[in-house]
């Protein structure tokens, strides 16, 4: 009787034990599945921009964005954060790549990028399908959050629309410069056309008159054959052409060579604010505008941000650190709301929960000003400012 009674009280303990350990177990209910990292696994992020060729300081000033993010977190419920660092070359197929491969690993849980809108578009349907999430820092096209074009579940960006610049910059134009016609050049990208299409749509909406709506190619070293059909449809008293640095250096030098352009104030664009691309221009780029993110920062997290930055990459490269900065710790935010901790520090997030947090982010104070995002993904607190270029350096001049 006592053996029997010891045999049905050890059975009776390992199945109380069985089913404590069996309830102790996390159990996903996530819609799109969670991620899981070991007590001693990092949190793993992906830092997806342009990081070579003539645009790569527009990608490396963000990733180092990420990087002092990610530096001033330090930990996430015990945990080390660890960046993949991808190049997405600043175009659709390095996009689409890029998305690939990062989304090919299951322990990455977001992504930070891409720098450009054209790479932005396919990278945002492979990362979308997925299940996972990114925010930009300088995809600025307008199509990337426009539901009826290339928006995709997952996608929000941290950097200004440029229904925002291309109406800043048509303002400045018309209102600062005094210019009534003018000419608008793209080269196809979506980031390029969209912002150019706004700027020539806000022109003539104040009364100006857009002579030229006119693209080149990417690649293309000879601008001449548009310039001079610019010439010969006004010629405009001022010229905007939101490119990227090679071909912006191509238009400012050869639209002082061509006849009728010779006093046409030239304007650039973001794409186009780094150390590459005032050599890209050289001194034909004296005097010229560049539209772009305010950069008048201030506060105590901008100094301690920058103080940051410079002690590990030197002075900012180009124009959207700052944005790179405030999308990460957007998204490492929402990482260590929506975690759920194991008694030996394992942990789980849920990728659908983690795109529910990000999308409801409200009144998010960073370093760019208050971020408050709309379902589809626009975040930024917009302030756009127009630089010009005197004796090689950008200053700020409006507003």
């Amino acid at each position: 009787m006592k053996k029997k009674l010891f045999i049905t009280l050890s059975l009776l303990l390992a199945v109380f034990v069985l089913s404590a350990c069996a309830g102790s177990q996390f159990e996903c209910e996530d819609e799109i599945g969670c991620v899981t990292y070991g007590p001693d696994e990092p949190i793993r992020i992906a830092s997806a921009m342009v990081i070579s060729g003539p645009n790569a300081e527009l990608g490396l000033d963000s990733q180092h964005g990420v990087e002092v993010a990610v530096e001033f977190r330090g930990q996430i419920a015990g945990h080390d954060i660890e960046i993949q660092f991808e190049d997405e070359q600043c175009n659709s197929e390095g996009g689409q790549a890029a998305g690939q491969k990062i989304v090919s690993d299951p322990t990455i849980l977001g992504i930070i990028g891409p720098s450009c809108s054209g790479a932005g578009v396919p990278m945002s349907q492979v990362v979308s399908q997925a299940g996972y999430v990114m925010i930009s820092s300088s995809n600025t096209a307008p199509a990337l959050t426009d539901p009826d074009a290339a928006w995709n579940p997952g996608y929000l960006r941290s950097c200004h629309n440029d229904k925002v610049q291309g109406k800043a910059m048509a303002e400045f134009a018309f209102n600062e410069l005094g210019v009534t016609t003018a000419a608008a050049i793209h080269d196809g990208d979506p980031y390029t056309e969209g912002l150019a299409r706004v700027f020539a749509d806000e022109f003539e909406a104040l009364g100006g008159t857009i002579v030229e709506f006119t693209a080149v190619n990417k690649g293309d070293t000879d601008m001449r054959p548009v310039l001079s059909a610019i010439a010969a449809a006004g010629p405009p008293e001022l010229m905007y052409y939101p490119v990227f640095t090679a071909e912006g250096g191509f238009i400012t030098k050869q639209a002082k060579e061509v006849t009728g352009l010779e006093d046409t104030i030239l304007a650039a664009a973001d794409g186009m604010i780094s150390d590459a691309a005032k050599a890209a221009v050289g001194e034909a780029g004296e005097g010229m505008y560049f539209s772009g993110p305010d950069l008048s920062f201030s506060g105590e997290l901008y100094e301690k941000f920058l103080d940051k930055y410079n002690e590990l990459f030197g002075a900012p490269k180009s124009v959207f650190h700052a944005h790179a900065f405030d999308g990460t710790n957007m998204l490492l935010d929402c990482v260590e709301a929506n975690l759920v901790e194991e008694k030996d520090g394992t942990i789980h997030v849920g990728r659908q929960a983690l795109r529910t947090c990000l999308y409801a982010t409200e009144n998010f104070e960073g370093v760019t000003g208050t971020l408050t995002c709309n379902e589809y993904g626009d975040c930024a607190d917009p302030k756009i400012s127009v630089s010009q270029l005197i004796d090689g350096e950008y200053e700020a001049i409006w507003p």
